[in-house]
């Protein structure tokens, strides 16, 4: 099958990208290492429920499920799976799960053998995750599989009149449980009738996120009770390029920036956009440093690990992606019950249309149009305060998918 041999090709490519890339060379040596991990650690008397997410995005969308899981079936073991090393190796120590590794490459040889090893009693793939080999052995053992917070969209090779073998893929799946309208009509109109719509499960991870937070010292610090905070989430240099300058003519507003990619060359882009502001990082904050973070007009969190939280000292949001490929997680901010402002390239996003609807989002093209916005917002609190309700409202009546899914499941 053409699949087999495109699947060889690659493994091929990744061994030979392995020598330039410390990235792929974790992930080739973990899929190498994953067959004895499972010989020494897998309990041979356990039944494993097995979870596999691509990478740290997709299993935050199915951390609700996974812990669920383990208070309905104490008695069973949890394997996760990931495919990339930017969820291995941030999750690898995850609590959750008794067991922890990278998936193999699909080839039959490994999918067969990875199988054996574990022989789940049911299988979980988190959202984009279609494993032709994985899942015909499983469907052949009479596994259950379902396919979790999937979207699936006109363009995707299932719908095309050339996907017609790849297609088979989908009648492993014993249920679907999908986020649109969309893609349960998709799924039907190949005649698959085991489809549920369901939602997202991100938005029962953000508010899992949400009672969980902590607060944060040196933040409080910064804000000093002020509640004139405009927070940047995930931000690239296209969109701090357009939300920076606004805050020149609007000293009473403390900015803090959480930038996507935490590099020095970065940090000192954005430094430069910052000329002549009181700045701190949070990285080089020290205990003596109070009075400096109450007189700091803008806070830098150059580090991982706390944006869910800071969002929750917010009166404004903005979260970036929107100028590249795409925006990032909008429920994160939203959960916090503030307006969520976000850049152009959010068409594939279900979460940025509806908030659109619902008046909780804003999306902006430039910055004219997001001065025009913030004017708006900061001069009618009103509307302001509509949007920002509108907001959490859409997350709290977005969650629950988590529930729905188990409940089918277990049925």
């Amino acid at each position: 099958m053409i699949y087999n041999i495109i699947l060889y090709i690659y493994e091929f490519g990744i061994f030979v990208a392995s020598f330039f890339s410390e990235k792929v060379k974790k992930m080739w040596k973990g899929e190498r290492a994953a067959f004895n991990y499972l010989k020494k650690h897998v309990d041979p008397n356990a039944q494993y429920a097995w979870f596999h997410a691509a990478s740290l995005g997709e299993f935050e969308q199915g951390r609700p499920i996974i812990e669920e899981y383990r208070n309905l079936y104490p008695e069973r073991k949890i394997l996760l799976t990931f495919f990339s090393p930017s969820g291995y190796e941030v999750r690898k120590n995850y609590d959750g799960a008794d067991l922890i590794c990278y998936l193999p490459i699909d080839t039959f040889t490994n999918a067969r053998r990875f199988l054996r090893a574990i022989r789940p009693v049911e299988a979980f793939f988190i959202k984009y995750e279609f494993w032709y080999n994985y899942l015909h052995i499983l469907r052949h053992r009479k596994v259950p599989v379902y396919s979790v917070s999937s979207i699936f969209r006109p363009n995707q090779i299932f719908f095309k009149w050339y996907g017609y073998q790849y297609r088979a893929v989908l009648k492993c799946f014993t249920k679907f449980f999908v986020q649109t309208e969309l893609s349960k009509q998709l799924l039907n109109g190949l005649g698959y009738d085991n489809v549920m719509v369901t939602g997202d499960t991100r938005f029962d991870r953000v508010r899992q996120i949400a009672q969980q937070s902590k607060q944060i010292p040196a933040v409080e610090k910064f804000i000093g009770g002020s509640s004139k905070v405009f927070i940047a989430g995930s931000s690239w240099l296209p969109d701090e390029e357009i939300f920076i300058p606004y805050f020149r003519q609007h000293k009473d507003w403390k900015l803090i920036i959480a930038p996507h990619v935490i590099g020095e060359s970065h940090l000192s882009q954005i430094m430069k956009l910052l000329e002549g502001r009181k700045v701190m990082r949070y990285s080089q904050i020290n205990s003596g440093d109070e009075e400096a973070l109450k007189e700091a007009e803008v806070l830098i969190i150059d580090c991982f690990g706390l944006l869910s939280s800071i969002y929750r000292y917010g009166k404004i949001a903005y979260v970036g992606g929107g100028f590249g490929v795409g925006i990032h997680n909008l429920p994160e901010a939203a959960v916090w019950n503030i307006p969520v402002l976000f850049g152009p390239n959010h068409g594939k996003f279900q979460e940025a249309a509806e908030l659109k609807q619902c008046g909780g989002g804003l999306a902006i093209d430039g910055a004219e149009n997001f001065n025009n916005i913030m004017d708006e917002l900061l001069q009618q609190p009103e509307k302001l305060n509509k949007a920002a309700n509108a907001a959490g409202n859409y997350v709290k009546t977005h969650s629950g998918a988590a529930n729905m899914i188990l409940s089918q499941v277990k049925r």
